[in-house]
């Protein structure tokens, strides 16, 4: 006898299979958009009702005057330094507002499991959302949320393409920054190890090209890398024996605590033979020897400016624009003019 199948609630993508439809289709039939054709909206209806489909409880919180809960969206990777101070800075904001905080994981950028958390985090009477937009997965969360719903992103930019509201880092800025720094220092380029961008444009990539380019200086090569400090390791190793390398700005910290030690391994001096950067602040790298020169992010002060974004909107504030800060470089021992 075959053993019983556990029940899995029907979301909006089964919705869209069945009924031969986009699931953006399916939203705009549900949110009750008027330009979807009548027998398009018809399949959905008739979906709606063979699969059973229970309509999000989001639009419940939104009647209600004073809104307690408030959703957070992120993909599978919060144990990160940047997604937990995020995290962080939202919920005591929340706190301090007297409101709560509930957590939805998106665990890759596969539409069925976008919609799958967006349904979930739907299905609680929250008053809005915020989503953290540092990869793909996030893009495409908030790209599903219905229009109707009050949305706040928070994520690594200087400005929103489509003009919505969101809480940012220019990390384009720090990327520059740090780059301008090495020139100045004396070093002919800078070499770059690059974190995977997760299909979302790299403002830290972006920033450090542009400096060279307008410096004149040659653009190398990206070297491509994991967001680990192994990863570093990997990529220390085979600049080791590289006499064009002098300075090296490294994707996250992480990366450049890996690179840094592989130097030091392989018998070369940082910053003496190559001087190294990296992008974030994390607390630790300031005892590091030599202490890291870096991009310093401060993920708690986005969170907390990404609630205050929300927490306006569910008061009815309107003409709200977003906020952009600019990290700052926090220059320490491991950057230093080249050798002559």
């Amino acid at each position: 006898m075959d053993s019983p199948k556990s029940y899995r609630a029907p979301v909006l993508a089964d919705v869209a299979k069945s009924a031969g439809v986009s699931v953006p289709t399916v939203s705009r039939v549900l949110n009750g958009t008027k330009n979807v054709a009548p027998d398009l909206a018809q399949r959905v209806h008739a979906a709606v009702k063979q699969l059973g489909y229970r309509p999000n409880s989001a639009a419940r919180s939104l009647r209600l005057s004073q809104p307690t809960l408030i959703s957070i969206i992120a993909e599978g990777t919060t144990s990160a330094y940047g997604y937990a101070n995020t995290l962080g800075g939202v919920e005591t904001a929340a706190q301090r507002a007297g409101m709560s905080v509930s957590i939805t994981i998106v665990a890759s950028d596969e539409d069925e499991s976008v919609m799958r958390a967006v349904d979930l985090a739907l299905s609680q009477p929250i008053g809005g959302v915020i989503v953290l937009e540092f990869r793909q997965a996030g893009i495409k969360a908030s790209r599903a949320l219905p229009a109707s719903l009050p949305v706040v992103a928070a994520g690594g930019e200087s400005e929103r393409a489509d003009g919505s509201l969101a809480a940012l880092i220019d990390e384009a800025a720090g990327g520059r920054q740090v780059t301008e720094y090495l020139l100045r220092q004396g070093h002919r380029t800078v070499h770059h190890i690059a974190g995977p961008t997760g299909g979302k444009t790299s403002g830290r990539t972006e920033g450090w090209r542009a400096a060279l380019q307008d410096a004149g200086a040659e653009v190398p090569a990206v070297m491509d890398s994991e967001w680990d400090a192994l990863s570093g390791y990997r990529w220390g190793e085979r600049i080791a024996g590289r006499d064009d390398v002098t300075a090296v700005f490294c994707g996250n910290d992480e990366i450049a605590l890996g690179v840094m030690r592989a130097l030091a391994d392989r018998g070369l001096d940082v910053p003496g033979d190559v001087s190294v950067a990296g992008f974030d602040g994390q607390p630790l790298v300031s005892l590091w020897r030599p202490s890291l020169t870096t991009v310093e992010q401060d993920f708690e002060d986005l969170g907390a400016r990404a609630f205050d974004l929300l927490s306006q909107r569910l008061q009815g504030k309107e003409d709200l624009r977003s906020s952009v800060v600019k990290p700052q470089l926090v220059v320490r021992e491991s950057t230093a003019p080249p050798r002559a």
